[in-house]
């Protein structure tokens, strides 16, 4: 199934989280907690300003973004586990 987000939302899929710690330590599934990092799948086309015209959005299909712990709208979608938030959720783009 082809998804595509409206307006300035973001479709977002978490990233795996680190299965030890630095000190090597193998952390169980139940005291994991969800990563704050993920990929971008896809965008919507952009958001509207006051006089109605389109402004586009600074993250594109691809990014690594960090967003908050408790962003977005949670979906599974052909069986992947997904984020849908808008583009105001994200905190910033990882290089």
């Amino acid at each position: 199934m082809a998804f595509r987000p409206l307006h300035d939302r973001v479709v977002v899929k978490r990233l795996e989280g680190e299965e030890k710690t630095k000190g090597g330590i193998i952390i169980p599934d139940t005291a994991k907690e969800k990563p704050q990092e993920g990929k971008v799948i896809s965008v919507g086309p952009g958001a509207r300003d006051e006089s109605g015209k389109l402004v586009p959005l600074d993250v594109k299909a691809g990014d690594r973004v960090l967003f908050g712990k408790w962003s977005g709208t949670e979906v599974k979608i052909d069986g992947d586990d997904l984020l849908i938030m808008k583009e105001s959720d994200i905190l910033g783009i990882v290089d």
